[in-house]
């Protein structure tokens, strides 16, 4: 690839860099990436980080640590070639978990399975091959971004590039890549972005949808997403059971993922948290989880209830010290496997692998037999795995939809009516969310008018399931603040329309500068949230502010034309 020239490419009106606020040396890398790590095996030290580019990065002993752990497949995995996978661990505690002021408007604009969080990714490149003239007998590197954004399917791509480049030519490839991503603009919903990478020029169309690589005028590789994997893929081994596996995510209910490398446990658990889509799962998840994760002693402690966690691992030593946990899922071969004797172990034999979900787990609603039927249909006709796996997207995305609806329905009724908003009021409050009223709502209004699926829906969301779960408390946590902005805008919007010359003519001059201070701060905590307003409405109330200010004394006009003290 690397010998692949590019054509050049003229930026058209919505591609490269536009409008973009000053940016210092490596802001554009940071909003991509933290750094690219090299973890290497020593005989004496173990794992180590051995190079860290861009060199001034900083990464914190524990989280080096953390990287180390997480970059290797455990040793039973028998990972010999390339192997790529991804891990997930918490950023240091007082780490700055904004992408900077000039990314804040892209991650407001996100959806929510793409918003940043308190932790890191890292997308391995792992190589294992077997070399004589090392005592150990084998060469064991892994080459590891670390980014801050949950774009799976992209970086994996891009490391796909710089790897096999990095095993060959070593540092100075490196170099030569973080120089490039640092020439990236940075990311930016809807618009078309031209990301040189080592002699490649990757055209980055829409990027919450799909990434091409222009390698040539004629060839082009398109990926469907930059976050998303391949649902039926990782499902077939236990595809009778999605639906049950939706509603355990659905709760947020402990789940661990038991595969045999960590390229299988990685996908699993990142295929169970975006089968809730467009809901946010909220509860800590780990597509590969080690022993030596800070996290261990929490995590698999017997003397509480297992965590809401999604846990992805490799290492055998998990069958026992997780068998307590209430669902397990196998993928693959996991021999000496002791599983709980209470629980229901549902198996499906595939490619004489024993896999299946192990759990006392009774779901709410019936088996829909027919997306099964639809599933395994393609199968036999030979189906492409793009055109199942949209199926079963959209499948995930109905049930979801049907689920939530309900919930939007009710949650909107909360708000108070428009002719309520004074603009000489503080905004009115919205109602509380009442669980009891809600749940009245459900027998008229509930998940049977959209969904064909028949069973207890009432039950799913009873206060000692979803409405108490960690996905309902971020759900509506983020619906709360949209309505509070939504709130926010319509004053500002009142106050807007009103006659303010008129209302001051009844003020005194100090009643009029503190009608000024506060008018100047809701004007500028608007641009900072960046108020859902109708078009016009923050100029106008500009304008309102600057007339008002020329009706007092000079002095009074220079001190609050005076930016405020940062």
């Amino acid at each position: 690839l690397s010998q692949i020239k590019p054509s050049p490419i003229t930026p058209g009106p919505t591609e490269g860099i536009a409008m973009e606020p000053l940016l210092l040396p490596w802001d554009r890398f940071s909003s991509w990436l933290h750094c690219i790590c090299v973890v290497g095996f020593d005989l004496e030290l173990g794992q180590a980080v051995e190079v860290i580019y861009p060199h001034h990065s900083k990464l914190t002993e524990k989280e080096k640590t953390s990287i180390c752990y997480l970059s290797f497949p455990d040793s039973n995995s028998g990972c010999l070639g390339d192997t790529q996978f991804c891990f997930r661990f918490r950023q240091a505690a007082g780490r700055k978990s904004s992408l900077g002021c000039f990314l804040d408007h892209f991650d407001r604009d996100a959806p929510v399975c793409l918003k940043v969080s308190g932790y890191y990714y890292g997308y391995v490149y792992f190589r294992q091959v077997r070399d004589k003239s090392l005592k150990r007998g084998y060469f064991q590197k892994s080459l590891v971004l670390i980014s801050k954004l949950p774009y799976v399917t992209f970086f994996h791509s891009l490391l796909k590039l710089i790897a096999p480049e990095y095993f060959e030519k070593q540092e100075p490839c490196l170099e030569a890549a973080c120089n490039d991503i640092d020439r990236w603009p940075t990311p930016c919903p809807g618009k078309i972005l031209t990301l040189p990478i080592m002699g490649v020029v990757m055209k980055v169309t829409a990027i919450f949808f799909f990434v091409r690589y222009q390698l040539s005028v004629l060839v082009s590789i398109i990926l469907p997403t930059v976050h998303e994997v391949d649902l039926f893929r990782c499902f077939h081994p236990v595809f009778f059971h999605i639906q049950m596996l939706w509603e355990l995510v659905l709760l947020g209910e402990a789940l661990v993922v038991m595969a045999p490398s960590p390229a299988e446990s990685s996908e699993t658990v990142l295929a169970l948290v975006s089968c809730i889509s467009p809901l946010r799962y909220c509860s800590d998840f780990r597509p590969y989880f080690t022993i030596h994760d800070s996290e261990f002693k929490e995590y698999t402690t017997r003397t509480q209830a297992p965590p809401s966690v999604i846990l992805g691992v490799t290492n055998p030593f998990f069958a026992k010290t997780l068998q307590h946990w209430p669902h397990i899922i196998r993928i693959g071969d996991m021999n000496l496997l002791p599983i709980n004797s209470e629980l229901v172990c549902e198996c499906l034999l595939v490619s004489r692998l024993v896999s299946g979900v192990y759990t006392a787990y009774k779901p709410f609603l019936n088996k829909d037999e027919d997306i099964i039927k639809q599933l395994q249909k393609g199968v036999q006709q030979k189906r492409p795995s793009a055109a199942q796996n949209a199926i079963l997207r959209r499948y995930f995305l109905e049930l979801t939809q049907s689920f939530i609806i309900p919930l939007e329905r009710y949650v909107a009724s909360l708000m108070p009516l428009q002719k309520s908003i004074s603009p000489w009021k503080s905004p009115p409050q919205l109602r509380p969310f009442n669980q009891e009223e809600f749940m009245k709502t459900l027998e008229k209004a509930g998940p049977q008018l959209t969904s064909r699926l028949k069973g207890d829906w009432i039950g799913l969301y009873r206060c000692r399931f979803f409405l108490r779960s960690p996905n309902f408390d971020g759900w509506f946590r983020n619906r709360r603040k949209e309505m509070m902005q939504k709130l926010e805008a319509l004053h500002l919007e009142a106050l807007c329309e009103e006659d303010l010359q008129l209302r001051i003519q009844k003020h005194t001059e100090v009643e009029t500068v503190d009608l000024v201070l506060k008018l100047k701060e809701k004007l500028t905590q608007a641009e900072k949230d960046q108020l859902p307003v109708k078009p016009g409405t923050l100029p106008k109330l500009q304008a309102h502010i600057e007339s008002i200010i020329l009706t007092l004394p000079e002095d009074l006009q220079g001190i609050l034309h005076k930016p405020p003290s940062p």
